[in-house]
């Protein structure tokens, strides 16, 4: 039972509005001891005429203290008896009805709904009782000698994996530390990682989240947490048994030691943060924390007090208000602090660069303070450049110091190796080249107007949004059965290519053609200018049998499948051999290729070794073409051969000279996508003479 309410006479105190959330008050008279057990609580809450923290100490009682002072819209006060472990939260007073909002009329013993409103800087949130709440916590982990690794955006390849599904199948992660931050670190997927080549690894959500009510009616979960409640909370349930039974700080301890070893390993952490919207969904949803303490300022609306939905999730954090922006930084900065963390992939990220007038602005206040931030401004900064409200794609525009996702990239390496192939074994006709050259050369035209590089182009064919790779090649249509909407979710244009079979097939024909896709896909990808990503699990195979919208398949559907297979085996030593291959091309440049144009290059010619005229760059019946690239002060070139036709080309290599300017210089094929990989490897092709490329295939020589 909460105990009588005391100290409602709103009588002023020495707190701050500053910081924001819990923290240690400034000492009596501007020195001396300050009690453990005293806090100063600051909350940004305009929406109400009056607040109380309910909170209760380890092993006591619940208790309500009124907040006695205002401050330009955040109340405060000084908390005693409130030590580190304790749990609280809000009610609140509407300045229209004078009466609680939500429903902090009912019992805090009674688990009949939520009573409390959360902290929007609470450090941890616990539900053990039946409704949530914030604990105070402590900040307190050894991290010994913890460096982050700093990889340079150019020798960085991201591998974008769930905290959750990454180790929960594998054989080797002891059971009780399968799907949670401890098995992310575990030696054997560390090991995985490492051999892949891989050196930075992108969470999805870590926040702590909450499920949709439809899924719940489903008995289905938000698998993949970008429903965010809580944006300074890790997310509980990622943690072990252990720790999630010894409290809040053990499991902020298991996450923090998660980062620890990855960053001993020289992995980094990127976590994917979604601070678009909130887990309070849409206006007929109860109040959580931000409805509650002031709806109008932390969600955009209209001149009507309707919401505003940028997200297609019911509400849209207005980053068109100052505390709103503030939050979202304090946030971020709270992770690298705290927590480590390397680097953030920002979900929806239009949606933060919305002006006041629901306009993307690359000169967005929110985008500027990280600029000037010596914390943020030293991290990697990830966007998903568009969201669904209007103006929403800006793929290119976001400002210096961001990487952003390259859509253009996805769509054009998965058209021509799939979609167009598909339409000429049809009899019909697939597109040119001029797409996939754009997509390899990093896509230099769409960021050049934001100022920036090719290394501004994350590139990417899948995500965990969508097909997998495997899918991606073994399925036309989408089949998401499994989420309960009558396959209507998901996207309906994947430009994928089933072979000539949907779905499993032991058809070793098929089969073949596919190996052989997948490994055009990750070639593509690893031997493009900008930045890769790879989807957790596509190095494996790994299938989502046909669902490309898994959010809600806490299952083998969505986890990484560590079965061995023949496919599997083939598929990790083909992206083990692209990886390698680009980090020794990378190795034998200057520090700054390709960023300076004028002395890194990309020389493009046809299957006879000439310059690719305009005609032939855009001739659908053309689909071979060669790139080489190096740079001046670099110490060998590389070549790439496409041949997407669906025959074996017979090429010349382009007539190239040495550094002193004769003309014969030899080319030794490194690897090609084809079946003959093992069979060719390591034959070497002088300047100008002829080789031949398989259908459907990529040669990859060097000088």
């Amino acid at each position: 039972m909460v105990m009588p309410l005391f100290d409602t006479a709103s009588t002023m105190d020495a707190s701050t509005a500053r910081p924001l959330g819990v923290s240690v008050p400034r000492p009596d008279n501007g020195g001396g001891h300050v009690p453990q057990s005293r806090a100063n609580v600051a909350v940004y809450a305009p929406g109400v005429a009056s607040l109380e923290i309910a909170y209760k100490a380890p092993g006591g009682e619940w208790q309500l203290k009124a907040l006695p002072n205002v401050t330009h819209g955040v109340h405060h006060g000084i908390v005693d008896g409130f030590p580190i472990g304790s749990r609280y939260g809000f009610r609140a007073t509407s300045k229209e009805e004078s009466l609680p909002l939500s429903v902090p009329t009912l019992d805090l013993d009674d688990d009949g709904g939520q009573p409390l409103l959360l902290d929007p800087y609470g450090r941890a949130v616990d539900q053990r009782e039946g409704f949530l709440t914030n604990v105070r916590m402590a900040a307190d982990f050894d991290w010994g000698n913890d460096a982050r690794p700093r990889t340079h955006w150019r020798n960085t390849i991201i591998y974008e994996a769930h905290v959750r599904g990454q180790s929960m199948l594998h054989p080797d992660v002891p059971e009780e530390l399968r799907g949670t931050y401890a098995g992310m670190a575990h030696p054997a997927i560390i090991e995985h990682l490492k051999s892949l080549g891989i050196t930075s690894v992108q969470l999805l959500p870590v926040h702590f989240h909450l499920d949709e009510p439809h899924l719940q009616n489903l008995a289905l979960t938000n698998y993949w947490g970008y429903n965010t409640a809580a944006f300074f909370a890790p997310h509980p349930s990622y943690a072990t048994q252990a720790a999630q039974e010894a409290g809040p700080q053990a499991i902020q301890d298991e996450f923090k030691g998660m980062v620890k070893l990855l960053h001993a390993a020289g992995l980094e952490v990127i976590l994917d943060v979604v601070y678009n919207h909130t887990a309070e969904g849409g206006p007929d949803r109860p109040a959580l924390s931000f409805r509650g303490l002031g709806e109008d300022k932390y969600y955009r609306t209209d001149g009507h007090g309707r919401y505003v939905d940028t997200t297609g999730c019911g509400n849209t954090l207005n980053f068109g208000e100052p505390r709103v922006v503030q939050l979202v930084l304090d946030s971020l900065r709270y992770w690298v602090d705290e927590f480590h963390i390397d680097g953030f992939r920002f979900d929806l990220a239009v949606t933060l660069c919305r002006n006041a007038a629901n306009e993307f602005d690359p000169r967005h206040p929110f985008l500027v303070a990280i600029a000037a931030d010596p914390v943020l401004s030293d991290v990697k900064l990830i966007a998903e450049p568009w969201d669904v409200g209007y103006g929403g794609w800006q793929t290119g525009r976001f400002p210096g110091g961001w990487v952003d996702w390259n859509d253009h990239f996805r769509d054009g390496v998965r058209s021509f190796w799939l979609a167009d192939r598909a339409a000429i074994e049809a009899g019909g006709q697939g597109g040119s080249v001029a797409r996939l050259a754009d997509a390899l050369s990093g896509s230099a035209g769409l960021f050049e107007g934001s100022g920036r590089s090719r290394l501004a182009s994350l590139n990417f064919i899948t995500a965990h949004d969508g097909f997998t790779l495997n899918d991606l090649v073994s399925y036309d249509r989408k089949h998401n059965e499994a989420n309960g909407e009558q396959n209507r979710d998901g996207h309906g244009d994947n430009r994928s290519y089933n072979h000539g079979f949907e779905g499993r097939t032991e058809n070793e024909a098929i089969l073949a053609e596919r190996a052989q896709s997948r490994r055009n896909l990750m070639a593509s990808l690893m031997i493009s200018m900008g930045v890769p990503m790879i989807t957790a699990g596509d190095e494996l195979a790994r299938t989502q049998q046909g669902n490309n919208n898994a959010y809600c398949q806490d299952n083998p559907i969505a986890w990484v499948d560590w079965t061995r297979t023949p496919e599997s085996h083939e598929m990790l030593r083909s992206t083990k051999r692209y990886i390698r291959l680009r980090k020794e091309f990378l190795a034998s440049q200057p520090h700054d290729f390709p960023v300076r144009d004028e002395q890194s290059y990309l020389f493009w010619f046809d299957q006879s070794g000439e310059p690719m005229s305009m005609d032939r760059w855009h001739d659908p019946r053309h689909r071979t073409m060669q790139l080489l690239l190096g740079s001046d002060d670099g110490t060998l070139a590389g070549l790439v051969v496409v041949n997407g036709s669906n025959t074996d080309v017979k090429i010349t290599l382009p007539q190239v000279t040495n550094d002193d300017g004769t003309p014969h210089r030899l080319f030794e094929l490194r690897l090609t996508t084809s079946p003959l990989h093992e069979l060719r490897q390591g034959s070497v092709v002088a300047s100008g003479e002829s080789d031949v490329v398989q259908a459907n295939s990529i040669n990859i020589y060097r000088t």
